[in-house]
């Protein structure tokens, strides 16, 4: 299983207009394969809408695409509002749950860590021990690797019912001893944003 993430950078003003337009194309593109996710910044870089979708390989991505492209009614007409895309293929982390069809927070949290290479291994090991630890405070929405691309980038998700429940619970997971994992002496980088999910998100 394979993770595709889709980031699109929008003009001011048009966040609104191209969810309206990617939700009215859904359905059809739907046919072709099923929406993982979709979010859209609310704090950290604006103007940014990210849909991810799940395939079982690269061959399934590059067939499904092209099929999609055939269809009249696809892509939805969004192009004059798009400044720059960004595509991730990502692994899903071995002791994530596949998206899904879930209700699970308001707003997400989206932290991308740069880890040295080589390390990447270490860092699953230990996130795998310490994650189930988290989880007694909120779930994992997500957790992914990049497999192509910009190497040695680890994504991780999370979900909050509000701003303040974000901070509450991360109060609490830091007091934890099982929490944070370890991995912080493999650390280059760090950024985060805050992300609502579309109202037809599958994980809302």
């Amino acid at each position: 299983m394979i993770y595709e993430m889709r980031t699109y950078h929008v003009r001011p003003g048009t966040q609104a207009k191209v969810m309206e337009r990617d939700a009215k194309a859904l359905p059809v593109r739907e046919k072709h394969s099923k929406l993982g996710a979709y979010w859209y910044t609310v704090h950290g870089p604006l103007n940014e809408i990210i849909h991810v979708w799940p395939y079982e390989d690269l061959a399934e991505r590059a067939r499904v695409r092209a099929q999609a492209k055939e269809d009249p009614d696809m892509p939805p007409p969004v192009a004059d509002a798009i400044v720059d895309m960004q595509s991730a293929v990502v692994t899903p982390a071995p002791f994530m749950r596949p998206l899904g069809h879930q209700e699970l927070g308001n707003i997400y949290e989206m932290r991308v860590y740069a880890f040295r290479p080589g390390t990447m291994p270490e860092v699953l090991r230990r996130w795998a021990e310490a994650v189930p630890h988290r989880e007694k405070y909120s779930p994992l929405a997500a957790c992914w690797y990049t497999a192509q691309g910009g190497l040695n980038l680890f994504y991780h998700v999370w979900p909050y019912n509000s701003l303040a429940h974000r901070e509450e619970v991360r109060g609490q997971a830091t007091k934890d001893p099982h929490w944070p994992p370890g991995s912080n002496e493999f650390l280059v980088a760090m950024e985060n944003k805050i992300l609502a999910p579309a109202p037809f998100s599958p994980m809302r």
